[in-house]
């Protein structure tokens, strides 16, 4: 349990990978869908699950630069979790 929590633990990281799951998103994208995190943390979020392995980064010649993001095959493995995290949490607000 330590281990998991520790590579998708805190507020940020089940959200973006949550929003990564069936597609990939530009940074932009990705403030969009999730307001409240500043660019900073989002960055520093996405950088960390980078190391780990769980999101692609793709850089593009472009002028200005395109960047995009991916979840990987190894953190599609982690979807179960975030499927069972989205359903409790429905749960949860319905039994408020």
């Amino acid at each position: 349990m330590q281990i998991t929590l520790d590579v998708i633990g805190g507020k940020w990281k089940p959200v973006v990978l949550y929003n990564l799951q069936n597609k990939t998103m530009r940074f932009n994208e990705l403030c969009r869908a999730i307001p409240a995190i500043t660019q900073k943390m989002l960055t520093q979020q996405l950088r960390e699950m980078e190391h780990d392995g769980l999101v692609k980064r793709k850089i593009y010649p472009e002028i200005p630069p395109r960047v995009e993001y991916s979840i990987t095959s190894y953190g599609k493995t982690l979807n179960p979790i975030l499927t069972s995290m989205t359903e409790w949490g429905k749960k949860h607000t319905q039994r408020r």
